[in-house]
């Protein structure tokens, strides 16, 4: 069982580096390439979340540096496209918004907007809030409010597709934001049976402020939900042992969950298979052979292979880069089945 840093996390590696670096309607999205944008909004009395929107243009598109990260995009372009169906998307612990950024571009080529968001409280350069996970959701309701209202190109989405992407910490996020519930109060017996693994080493670090909240049992208000969510790609979730049955029985949108064989952070079968048993329908499941938990993340540059081997080295055999070509098209796929956008997009 693979130990993690205890002062920072893979994720914050690859972020710390980046900050250094500086009804069914058509998709009408002629568009050949992808524009982009990273804003700060406004979230009530708490931090501006940083995101990032990825969506259809017909401007020329060039490559740009993007965090570690190289993305070929066309920054302020205007918008292509009527009815455009919205993607909102969640990282994982430690994380940021870039994390998954060429699979915001597959779908965004796709005729899709996708839209991510660095969770304040739970970035690279911010864990002061890691584990008060109902905040997570409360920035989902916030992305989508703003992309449906507020957005200058509100107009231009339909508000009646809308899905949810996460990965990791993200996933959870996207099981509450869909209707469910966890137990957090089962996180510490859990942590003191695996003291090494991810969640463990994440509540060590914790005060006793996180600790009474994790032992207590929240209402079921804490919890956010999003009606406009019809479907979601729930990607390695973390903390998959929190839910039941109970806890799932409010999901009622289809799901894509996905489940990396060989990963060291969340080991089978607590927490990808606890949600695939408790999940009230039977989702549409993945299993990617020889795969370890960050072949979920956005393929290394050589940079970043550098500054965190643990992050950017995939087992023996194993190609992400080529494993993200099918792992996107999969994504994609779903949403439009279940979105019910025109194919040919």
């Amino acid at each position: 069982m693979t130990t993690i840093p205890r002062k920072i996390t893979p994720m914050m590696k690859i972020a710390l580096f980046a900050a250094v670096l500086l009804s069914v309607a058509p998709v009408r999205a002629d568009a050949a390439e992808v524009g982009f944008s990273e804003l700060r909004i406004t979230n009530g009395d708490q931090k501006p979340l940083v995101i990032g929107i990825w969506y259809p243009t017909s401007a020329p598109a060039q490559d740009h540096p993007l965090g570690g990260y190289v993305q070929t995009v066309a920054p302020g372009a205007p918008v292509t496209g009527e009815h455009l169906p919205l993607i909102v998307m969640s990282h994982g612990n430690g994380g940021t918004y870039q994390n998954d950024y060429d699979t915001a571009l597959a779908l965004a080529k796709a005729g899709f907007v996708a839209i991510a968001v660095s969770h304040t409280g739970d970035t690279y350069d911010d864990q002061s809030r890691a584990l008060y996970l109902m905040d997570r959701a409360q920035h989902m309701h916030r992305l989508i409010d703003y992309m449906l209202s507020e957005w200058p190109d509100h107009a231009r989405i339909d508000a009646n597709r809308v899905g949810m992407f996460g990965f990791s910490s993200g996933g959870f996020t996207a099981l509450v934001a869909v209707g469910g519930i966890p137990d957090l109060s089962l996180i510490e017996a859990h942590t003191r049976m695996r003291p090494d693994e991810y969640d463990a080493q994440l509540v060590k670090r914790s005060g006793p402020e996180v600790i009474a909240m994790l032992r207590s049992k929240l209402p079921a208000s804490t919890w956010v939900h999003d009606q406009h969510i019809k479907a979601a790609v729930v990607a390695a979730p973390a903390l998959g042992y929190t839910f039941s049955p109970e806890g799932l029985k409010g999901i009622r949108v289809p799901i894509q969950l996905w489940r990396a064989a060989e990963d060291h952070i969340l080991p089978h079968p607590d927490s990808v298979e606890a949600v695939r048993i408790a999940l009230p329908t039977p989702p549409e499941y993945h299993v990617v052979e020889n795969a370890d938990h960050f072949d979920f993340l956005a393929p290394c540059t050589d940079m970043l292979r550098r500054v965190a081997p643990m992050v950017c080295v995939s087992r023996p055999g194993f190609d992400r880069a080529a494993f993200h070509q099918t792992f996107n098209a999969e994504v994609v796929r779903f949403f439009k089945e279940t979105l019910k956008v025109e194919t040919g997009q």
